[in-house]
């Protein structure tokens, strides 16, 4: 019996927009495209779409040098090249008018590239048949997605139901983009199966994120079912959040009984130490590597491995803040886990509530910044909903499509009461032409439209970041923010590991002093932003004072003996390094010295106050207290 051959696609767009927020620049990606093509095993490469070509302009690059650059090796040995593709919202985080969105698949053909995956957020076809039309017209080859999560209404039957009528308006191909790797793998495999049984001929794609740890399960599970690609990645970017290793996958599916291409291991070696290259000259001062962690937590929530790094750093925001009120009324505080682990069932519990969009760009972090406000408020005594955007009303009341599940009475009441209206309107009839607008800006500008007009079109696409590309302004931001990092890089490597954990756990965002490229922390006082008196009480562990930072990030120092301030050698403003003492204490008040305490919480506290021996008023001198 002949072995079903199953194709690899290598998600290389999308192994740096799961860890970081850059892609590499137009020199580093056609460096690379002659490794990745001498690994032998790729039938396809992502090249662009989605953040890419916003992530290039906002360092200061075109991002259509980019995008020319990576597809044209592609191009010339026939390996098929494919972008992502947000349907209504094309390139970017908001919809886009009809006229660029058709424009985008004119120049993106032009350009080198074969493929478009459409999506849509809501997995509303009304948004996704429009860009299958204008890629076809185009002559690119329409993929259309089905956006993949696990509730009681995304079932077998509604997502097959989606694929034949996304193949009935002449999708090429069909994707099931699991962006969080949480679709069970037999669900998986039986959504393939029923596309698979009334479209035998149709081309089937599977993408899944590795993050909560299904997505090998489902890989293999797709493949029996009939699928004929499967996206993969490869080392140091693959695992974590990200796709699963194309080394791992292809010896799974072999053994399986199919047949897989083979794989050139020294060309992945290429690629591999290429890629660490990238990652060490810019790249990785902007990636977050706790995304190379996989997690189950993810499993109940359901948010995309890509949105974590984001999702943490708003978490750190609102944990200093409500550890403040806590301390503030008397109540416990929580830990980072804990609210953590309260943002997840937080999640869990308005997604229902919401319609159960799927939990991808942009809904998903719409669901996340719902829940989180929703977290904070609580946890102040107050009550859910209070903090609703304007971007995440308009998904509630239909302006982005149309919801999978139905809204939960209170959500529908909340929005009556605010004086909001529903809508069922299609909603790209909200969004106007607009590219003679940007037509005549480029003529008064005496700006040229570029090859195939692409200059017109990244304008159009991406206005603001577009004239900060040629104003050198976004240059200038990058170059700026890069030295920063590097500079608090250099300073963290004099730390210890220990050292950067507990700066970690702390949430602080260090200040860099231009001189030594020390790290430095700005002192606050507690007691109304002034000092305590001299001779003011204090038991072991209360707060005598707060580090913060610009970002408003704050961290207790507690004092680690019980006794009366003596002397304060520190002021508001003051920056404090690691280890700095801030003001002596004596133990008059009863004897105890915690100045040797096992304590771990009190012992990584990064500034501290410090037990300074008196006796009968006057410093004791002794060789262990030379202060």
């Amino acid at each position: 019996m002949e072995k079903r051959p199953i194709k690899f696609s290598l998600m290389y767009r999308d192994m740096y927009q799961s860890s970081g927020k850059y892609q590499p620049r137009a020199d580093q990606l056609a460096r690379i495209a002659p490794a990745i093509i001498e690994m032998g095993c790729f039938a396809r490469v992502e090249t662009n779409g989605g953040a890419f070509e916003q992530v290039q302009l906002l360092y200061g690059e075109n991002p259509n040098k980019a995008v020319r650059a990576f597809t044209k090796p592609f191009n010339e040995v026939g390996i098929q090249t494919h972008m992502l593709d947000r349907g209504l919202n094309a390139l970017r985080m908001y919809p886009v008018p009809a006229d660029v969105r058709r424009m985008m698949y004119r120049v993106k053909k032009a350009q080198g590239v074969d493929i478009t995956r459409i999506f849509d957020g809501l997995n509303d076809t009304r948004n996704i048949i429009p860009s299958i039309k204008y890629a076809k017209e185009a002559g690119m080859i329409a993929q259309a997605s089905l956006c993949i999560t696990y509730s009681p209404v995304h079932t077998v039957e509604y997502y097959t139901g989606i694929a034949e009528e996304l193949i009935a308006a002449g999708a090429d191909e069909i994707c099931l983009k699991d962006m969080a790797g949480v679709g069970r793998p037999v669900t998986l495999g039986k959504i393939v199966a029923g596309i698979r049984a009334k479209h035998p001929d149709i081309t089937i794609e599977y993408h899944g994120h590795t993050g909560p740890g299904f997505s090998v399960a489902s890989m293999l599970e797709v493949a029996r079912a009939g699928a004929d690609i499967l996206d993969v990645a490869v080392e140091p970017l693959s695992w974590g959040k990200i796709h699963p290793d194309v080394i791992t996958i292809q010896a799974m599916l072999k053994d399986a009984g199919f047949d897989v291409p083979e794989i050139n291991m020294n060309a992945y070696m290429k690629v591999r130490a290429l890629t660490q290259e990238f990652l060490d000259d810019f790249l990785g001062y902007f990636t977050n590597f706790t995304n190379l962690q996989m997690t189950s937590l993810l499993v109940g929530p359901g948010l995309p491995g890509g949105m974590m790094g984001s999702m943490m750093a708003d978490l750190k925001g609102i944990f200093s803040a409500i550890n403040m009120f806590h301390r503030q009324n008397g109540t416990p505080e929580i830990s980072m886990d804990d609210l953590m682990v309260k943002l997840f069932d937080e999640v869990q519990y308005v997604w229902p509530k919401l319609g159960y969009p799927p939990l991808v760009t942009p809904f998903s972090q719409y669901v996340k910044n719902i829940a989180l406000m929703n977290v904070f408020n609580m946890e102040r005594g107050e009550e859910r909903w209070q903090a609703i955007d304007d971007k995440s009303w308009g998904m509630i009341l239909g302006k982005s499509g149309k919801l999978p599940g139905k809204l939960d009475p209170e959500i529908v009441n909340l929005a009556k009461e605010k004086g909001f209206e529903f809508t069922d309107k299609d909603p790209q009839l909200n969004y106007p032409d607009e590219l003679d607008k940007y037509r005549k800006m480029m003529d008064e500008k005496g700006w040229d439209y570029g090859q195939d007009e692409e200059e017109l079109f990244e304008l159009a696409m991406h206005e603001q970041q577009y004239l900060d590309l040629r104003s050198g302004i976004a240059k200038q931001r990058f170059e700026t923010d890069l030295a920063k990092l590097k500079a608090e890089k250099e300073a963290k490597d004099g730390w210890t590991q220990d050292d950067v954990k507990a700066l970690e756990r702390a949430a602080l965002t260090p200040i860099t002093a231009p001189e030594s490229g020390q790290l430095f922390w700005e002192l606050d006082m507690v007691d109304k932003s002034v000092a305590p008196a001299i001779g003011t009480p204090y038991l072991a562990g209360e707060t005598f004072a707060f580090v913060t930072t610009p970002a408003s990030y704050s961290v207790d120092v507690p004092v680690l003996i019980s006794g009366r301030v003596r002397e304060i050698v520190a002021e508001q403003g003051h920056l404090v390094r690691k280890g700095d003492v801030i003001a002596y204490m004596d133990s008059a008040l009863d004897g105890v010295d915690l100045s040797d305490t096992d304590d771990e919480t009190l012992k990584s506290k990064l500034v501290r106050v410090e037990n300074k021996p008196y006796k009968n008023g006057k410093l004791k001198k002794n060789k262990k207290n030379k202060h």
